[in-house]
């Protein structure tokens, strides 16, 4: 792919002769840098909130939401969807990350495997994506062909589209109907978007998968009561919950906590309520 020199992703980095920096300017300069990021992806709620009210909508009836990406930017789509089950108890196949060139490259690269215009869309495929899901494209450059050609394709679908970027009017924002465009300058390491531009990435998944989850009722106060109780210190954190809420002592929690076999229904069969909220 043809190098683009107005991507701000790739201009150089504003330090020269990094070897040549003592060990503690070294670090500095880079937690200077990462200072940079809160403010550009703060720039992005205005848009942000426009897409999680679309999302909580078409997840209410029933949608999922699809993350794509290559490179670090699939690895923080991925991670970020494989999360989101465990932490508040929905199923594997709501919110679903797919990576250019497959789960391998979650590990090792895949030569050439972003190049590859049509392939998001095929590794959408066996997921039958239909026009009430919801489609979020992840590159830090915004001109990765495996997003763009994703994006619109689902939008030609009439999927919900989103991308998830690190320069100004990109090719994956100009396909996408809401682009939420993190600018955060170049990178310490001249072109290294694993850095600020992942982290800013990092950041907006957290906030977009964050704010649908409590707004699609996975939170009860400030706590995740749908957790799946997948090891002891899950069950632990479940346990202190339901004693704290239900006003008894830890021991008993734990007991109620696994027969009822989560938070929630724990905490409705101690309040004798339908429902948690």
């Amino acid at each position: 792919m043809k190098q683009d020199d107005n991507r701000v992703t790739e201009q150089p980095s504003p330090y020269e002769d990094l070897r040549g920096l003592s060990l503690r300017g070294l670090l500095e300069a880079i937690n200077r840098e990462d200072a940079k990021v809160h403010r550009a992806v703060a720039r992005t709620i205005p848009v942000m909130e426009r897409l999680v009210e679309q999302v909580v909508a078409r997840m209410e009836r029933g949608g999922r939401m699809f993350y794509i990406g290559a490179g670090t930017s699939g690895r923080l789509a991925v991670t970020d969807a494989s999360e989101l089950p465990p932490t508040y108890g929905i199923p594997f196949d709501r919110v679903i990350g797919l990576i250019a060139g497959g789960d391998g490259a979650l590990r090792r690269a895949v030569e050439h495997a972003e190049d590859d215009l049509a392939g998001a869309w095929r590794d959408m495929m066996p997921y039958a994506p239909c026009a009430g899901d919801v489609l979020v494209g992840v590159a830090a450059s915004g001109t990765t062909p495996y997003v763009v050609g994703g994006l619109r394709e689902a939008r030609r679908r009439g999927l919900l589209t989103a991308a998830v970027v690190c320069n100004p009017a990109s090719a994956a924002a100009a396909e996408a109907e809401y682009a939420l465009e993190a600018v955060v300058g170049p990178e310490f390491v001249t072109g290294s978007t694993r850095m600020k531009a992942g982290t800013a990435q990092k950041m907006m998944l957290n906030m977009l998968s964050t704010a649908v989850m409590i707004r699609l009722g996975h939170v009860s106060g400030n706590r995740m009561v749908d957790m799946q109780l997948t090891n002891d210190k899950l069950v632990e954190r479940g346990a202190r919950l339901v004693a704290e809420r239900g006003g008894i002592d830890v021991g008993a929690a734990r007991g109620l906590l696994l027969r009822s076999g989560s938070v929630r229904r724990a905490l409705e069969t101690l309040n004798g309520e339908d429902d948690v909220s």
